[in-house]
């Protein structure tokens, strides 16, 4: 049954088996990249939201000068009140 196992293993991907099999559990080193943590993920978030708000303010004032700037504005708004959330989140998850 053990051979039957290994037959169909390929050995550069992660092989999880039961307790039972414990012995011939294959482990692969674990190398993690802890270079994005939560804080740092929220921090680009804001970052790009903020671009974002920007970049809409920019067209609502510059390209649609009619009704359609009203909601490019608006929307703009938007961008910044979630990159506002998303700035006092950064250390409380």
């Amino acid at each position: 049954m053990i051979l039957e196992l290994m037959q169909g293993l390929n050995f550069n991907s992660k092989v999880v088996l039961t307790p039972i099999y414990c012995d011939i559990y294959i482990h692969k080193s674990q190398t993690t990249n802890k270079t994005m943590n939560k804080n740092t993920v929220l921090a680009w978030a804001t970052f790009i939201m903020i671009f974002m708000g920007l970049l809409l303010a920019g067209l609502a004032a510059f390209k649609y000068d009619e009704i359609a700037g009203w909601g490019f504005a608006a929307v703009s708004l938007g961008f910044f009140a979630n990159a506002w959330v998303f700035n006092a989140l950064k250390g409380r998850v």
